[in-house]
């Protein structure tokens, strides 16, 4: 066989190829695709999606698809906007923000909750007084807690050998 009775088939794979769900949605059908969870062998499953927030985020992602923009669909059935860098984001996001719902912050585990507070002892121990304490919940540093903007900016260039010392390091 030659290179040319090929032709025709590598066509028809191109063809089908571009005929393939990429999972774009289409025009607003008011409901969600459902995806159900992959795992593989051995492996854990992912983070949990809980339905009631994404159904209270479609608000949002219509508003963004009504100024122009597509979404697409994560395997955990999670939109996205597809063109996040694009010309119309910027207005659509701004006209849309408001329909967002506000998240929740997520509870850090005790064990991370009680490095956050040990680094911050020890930073404050290291000579940085003003070093604030994490937040009791995500156990994240607040910068608005304490410490001027200048502070924080010099942080690491001042401080570098405290921030070996105390901070846990992943």
């Amino acid at each position: 066989m030659r290179v040319r009775d090929f032709a025709p088939l590598v066509l028809l794979c191109i063809a089908l190829t571009g005929c393939a769900d990429r999972g774009i949605r289409q025009p607003d059908t008011g409901t969600m695709p459902e995806a159900a969870p992959v795992t593989a062998p051995g492996a854990s499953p992912g983070p949990t999606v809980n339905p009631s927030a994404v159904a209270a985020e479609m608000p949002f992602y219509r508003c963004m698809e009504e100024h122009g923009l597509t979404l697409a669909y994560r395997d955990s059935g999670i939109p996205r906007v597809v063109e996040e860098n694009g010309p119309r984001f910027a207005a659509a996001q701004e006209a849309c923000l408001p329909l967002r719902p506000s998240r929740s912050p997520v509870q850090a585990a005790a064990r991370d909750l009680t490095a956050a507070r040990a680094a911050s002892e020890c930073m404050r121990a290291e000579g940085i007084g003003w070093y604030p304490d994490p937040d009791p919940v995500t156990g994240e540093v607040d910068q608005a807690a304490g410490g001027t903007p200048e502070q924080w900016s010099a942080l690491k260039k001042d401080h570098m050998d405290a921030m070996v010392k105390c901070m846990p390091r992943p």
